[in-house]
């Protein structure tokens, strides 16, 4: 077991000192339960479940080692962390490794960089995530630039009533929304939202909240009673001040706001957390929960609650009325890439989803190592697989992301190693037919996008995103950052191969663990020479 951080100095130049702070997981599984009813074998660290918060510095690494006690492979990926230059430490299995196995160990060298703010360590080589193995990853200014008197963290999870490998086979069956295990209970701080839990506030002080969402498929409504929020901060991303009633989060997202505490303490209030699913339709009890909080002033104090009010009469967080404070002009579009959300569903057996002509599948070959390894062919995506969902960049090039969904669910769409700017949302699809809302269209100003790395894809809607391909040898994936990841929404981006090829160092204990569990560690993705893909079962065609 392994307590508390080790930190190192480390000089950069004359007169910088950045830390290494040493952290060390042993992953292991524990019985719990979190939801008060239901007892099961979860994902911890260190025998710890919820896994406690890492803290750490601008300009610090850490450096995290991993140790695999359980009886599958796993990875960690630092969610919303750059990794320029380190695609190696991104943390997917058959993306950028091949996973540690059981028994053995990683250690992820996470470069802060210039980024502050709120970010989260998930597994991310099945759906281990939903089994726990996630916490809070925060990166505090170097220099405070908003002042406030307290940091409060407030992590959002949902907890379903079973672990991976029984979640994985739920997902076999067609998909129904009457399943009872499609009712999760809310998690606020580690405990069952339904335990009232209090944040202590003193007159006249300045907070600022994080609020994260770190679950696997429900979002989060947050709003305070008798207070105002500033957002200051959207997934890493300092943004203008703006001044909002509530927060929506859908999972990946985080929030930091700021709040400034009243004059007088003759009353509590309450912080209000409600959990919800748009693929869920209302039932009472059940969708959507309830998790009322406490703001405390004086212990004993009388209560006071928000009036009840319509959604659509407040003021929520969006990507269209953020600013980030960094200015940067809209990005233009040299290539224009559309992925259209599909999926098939066999009358029995796996649904299969997509964001082009097939649904993505990891090969034999982590597709970091073919990129690596296939000299001018990496800039073929035949090489990969069709499985694989490949697109290849090149340098420097302005892209253009079209994501379209038809379906009534929305889906939180994550890209690993940088982030989006958000420039256009609409309807798209028959939205009127099932009787939905047709969403309206937004366009974003063109001389500051709000710019984040978890966008949400709205249902019967589409996506306008941009980024500049500006980090040479990288491999990331896009995904929806929910189950649907486990059945195929996702494609993989390949920036400038050759600059890998010619730059990239692998770290031995990467190798080492393929070898381990017996994948290649070169080739194509089914670790033959050429297109010769023999090896590769069938791709899923949508």
């Amino acid at each position: 077991m392994r307590v508390g951080p080790v930190v190192q100095l480390l000089a950069f130049g004359a007169s910088v000192l950045a830390a290494r702070v040493q952290v060390t997981w042993d992953v292991e599984y524990k019985d719990i339960s979190r939801d008060g009813f239901s007892t099961w074998r979860a994902i911890g660290a260190n025998r710890q479940v919820p896994i406690p918060p890492i803290y750490v510095t601008q300009g610090d690494v850490l450096e995290l080692t991993a140790i695999n006690h359980l009886d599958k492979p796993i990875t960690l990926h630092a969610h919303g962390l750059f990794q320029r230059n380190s695609t190696f430490y991104d943390g997917v299995g058959m993306v950028t490794e091949c996973g540690i196995p059981p028994g053995g160990q990683y250690t992820y060298m996470i470069e802060t960089g210039e980024q502050h703010g709120l970010y989260f360590i998930h597994g991310h080589y099945g759906l281990e995530m939903s089994e726990g193995l996630r916490a809070p990853f925060i990166i505090n200014e170097k220099e405070q630039s908003t002042e406030y008197d307290e940091d409060v963290l407030l992590t959002l999870e949902d907890w379903g009533q079973q672990p991976e490998a029984e979640l994985i086979e739920r997902l076999k069956q067609v998909p129904t929304t009457s399943l009872p295990n499609d009712y999760k209970t809310g998690l606020v701080n580690g405990i069952n939202g339904n335990i009232t839990q209090t944040v202590r506030f003193e007159c006249n002080r300045r907070y600022r909240i994080r609020v994260l969402n770190i679950g696997l498929d429900q979002s989060f409504k947050v709003q305070i009673a008798g207070h105002t929020m500033h957002i200051i901060e959207a997934d890493g991303v300092t943004t203008k001040p703006l001044r909002v009633d509530g927060l929506d989060l859908a999972p990946g997202q985080r929030y930091s706001v700021i709040v400034q505490a009243l004059e007088s303490d003759e009353f509590n209030y309450g912080l209000n957390v409600t959990m919800y699913a748009d693929f869920l339709d209302p039932v009472a009890g059940l969708t959507p929960r309830y998790y009322p909080q406490v703001i405390e002033y004086r212990k004993g104090a009388p209560m006071r609650e928000n009036a009840q009010q319509s959604d659509e009469l407040l003021v929520w967080a969006d990507d269209f009325t953020l600013e980030p404070q960094d200015e940067r002009e809209m990005e233009s579009a040299d290539r224009v890439i559309e992925l259209n959300k599909r999926n098939y569903l066999p009358g029995m057996g796996l649904p299969f989803y997509g964001l082009g002509n097939t649904s993505y599948a990891s090969v034999q070959v982590p597709t970091l190592l073919s990129a690596l390894t296939m000299g001018d062919l990496a800039r073929d995506p035949l090489v990969y697989g069709p499985q694989s969902s490949v697109i290849v960049l090149n340098y420097m090039e302005h892209v253009e992301l079209v994501v379209r969904n038809g379906m009534n669910r929305s889906h939180p769409m994550h890209v690993h190693s940088r982030v989006f700017q958000v420039v256009e949302r609409g309807p798209w699809g028959d939205a009127k037919a099932v009787g939905k809302r047709v969403i309206p269209l937004q366009v974003a100003r063109s001389s500051n996008p709000m710019r984040r790395d978890t966008v949400v894809l709205p249902e019967f809607g589409y996506l306008k995103l941009r980024f500049k391909a500006d980090l040479p040898g990288a491999v990331s994936i896009v995904h929806c950052h929910t189950e649907h990841l486990a059945q195929g929404m996702a494609v993989v981006l390949v920036e400038a191969p050759r600059v890998l090829q010619q730059n990239a160092r692998v770290p031995q204990a990467l190798l080492d663990n393929c070898r381990a569990l017996g994948f290649p560690i070169a080739g194509n993705g089914a670790g033959n020479q050429g297109y010769d893909l023999t090896g590769l079962p069938p791709a899923i065609v949508l």
